[in-house]
């Protein structure tokens, strides 16, 4: 089998940036590791792709935009279309190409992120979906190659991240609906390793915390920010909780999807329930009831997030954090 550029940083005992920068030539590692990449990539016979070579100091004016667990969920590209909009309509502007890729965690650990990157001729990347368990969260963060994390918080000299304010986000869902009246909220949450559903957790642990109401694990279910992880985590809470008078979902269609359990149930919304949703997808303003939802500014986030990756590449810029500013947006469901 082929050895890759991880089996040899783990002989070396070295990170895989390290490995590459060594073979590559770079003047700022030490002698002695360079001397040892060497030996042990001779003794386990590694040969380096030519392309990621060749193109070390080359460039193809050719970004990728590398998606994780991209997929057909129904419905669940709705959030991701806008950001690409944004990023491609930014390129074009300047005269960068954009391929996308996609990625699986499996997959990230058979291939590195720089390997992966420069054999598909990147001369950077913006990256979509990747979560706080996969490989590629510390590949990103040392590669060289400059990159953009879109919903993670990856800073160095080449990483820049581009993040809406999730903590704030939530804390106007939850006070929206405190301002109601409300004090029996339950909390439908998305993937645990998303590092967009621990800010919003914390949100909403905040915002109850302000009104003296206590946090507690009971009234929270981690779902997947699907149609069905809204069913599930709403069915869940319903049968813990009979007293609930509202949810806040940290996605529109997980709260769609509670919308839909909610009419086969006979329950009303607002009446009986009230429910807040993230991220204000277009679906929000057609169904019925129309659906209460923080916003989400995702056409921004992909041409800021295309801004930064074009700074590092043409002016030499530093990696750099962007917080967008989210919205309240007031429906029928509260």
């Amino acid at each position: 089998m082929t050895v890759t550029i991880r089996e040899v940083a783990k002989a070396a005992g070295v990170s895989i940036t390290t490995v590459s920068r060594a073979l590559n030539g770079y003047s700022d590692v030490n002698l002695d590791t360079k001397r040892k990449v060497l030996e042990v990539a001779e003794r386990l016979n590694y040969r380096p792709s030519q392309v990621a070579r060749s193109l070390v100091m080359k460039r193809t004016r050719t970004i990728g935009l590398l998606i994780s667990d991209f997929n057909r969920e129904p419905g669940g590209q709705y959030f991701m279309f806008d950001v690409l909009a944004g990023i491609h309509e930014r390129l074009a502007a300047v005269g960068y190409d954009l391929t996308l890729v996609s990625t699986t965690t499996a997959q990230q650990r058979l291939v590195s992120y720089l390997d992966l990157c420069t054999e598909k001729r990147f001369d950077g990347v913006i990256v979509m979906g990747i979560r706080l368990d996969d490989p590629y969260v510390h590949e990103v963060v040392e590669a060289p190659l400059p990159s953009v994390v879109i919903d993670l918080p990856l800073i160095s000299k080449h990483c820049a991240y581009v993040m809406t304010d999730n903590v704030n986000g939530s804390r106007f869902a939850v006070r929206h609906l405190l301002e109601r009246g409300h004090r029996k909220i339950g909390f439908v949450n998305g993937h645990q390793q998303a590092a967009v559903s621990q800010e919003r957790r914390r949100g909403y642990e905040d915002a109850l915390r302000v009104q003296k109401i206590p946090y507690e694990e009971d009234w929270v279910y981690n779902a997947d920010f699907t149609l069905q992880g809204g069913i599930r985590g709403l069915k869940e809470l319903l049968e813990r909780h009979k007293d609930m008078t509202a949810v806040y979902f940290a996605s529109d269609l997980m709260a769609i999807g509670a919308l839909r359990y909610c009419r086969e149930q006979g329950i009303q919304v607002p009446g009986d329930l009230a429910i807040v949703g993230f991220d204000n997808i277009d679906l929000t303003q057609f169904v019925s009831p129309t659906v209460s939802t923080i916003a989400q500014p995702r056409y921004e986030m992909g041409t800021t997030a295309t801004d930064l990756l074009i700074g590092m590449l043409d002016d030499n810029r530093l990696g750099e954090g962007r917080m967008l500013s989210p919205e309240l947006i007031v429906r029928e469901t509260s």
